[in-house]
């Protein structure tokens, strides 16, 4: 498995308060970015994967809402997310 517990809590250490507290929207952005980025490796390797593409394209717009949601809520900590993942916005 690509996901395993302990690195779900390395982001949610890294990322957020704790790696008890799962449910900051810094800590679940990074765990979609990761998401993301490996769903997308592999839709490269396999074009015609449309139930994958679906998931993808799901985790994107989560991602999204969160970040949305972190920039009204707190501009300082979205703009800190936004450079520690390395996204375009």
């Amino acid at each position: 498995m690509y996901l395993t517990t302990e690195k779900k809590q390395e982001f949610f250490k890294t990322f957020g308060t704790s790696e008890i507290d799962t449910g900051t929207a810094e800590g679940q952005i990074a765990l979609f970015s990761y998401r993301i980025s490996h769903l997308t490796e592999h839709l490269k390797k396999n074009k015609k994967d449309f139930s994958t593409q679906r998931a993808l394209i799901k985790l994107v717009g989560r991602r999204r809402k969160l970040l949305d949601y972190l920039k009204v809520k707190d501009i300082e900590r979205y703009r800190e997310i936004v450079k520690a993942l390395k996204l375009r916005k």
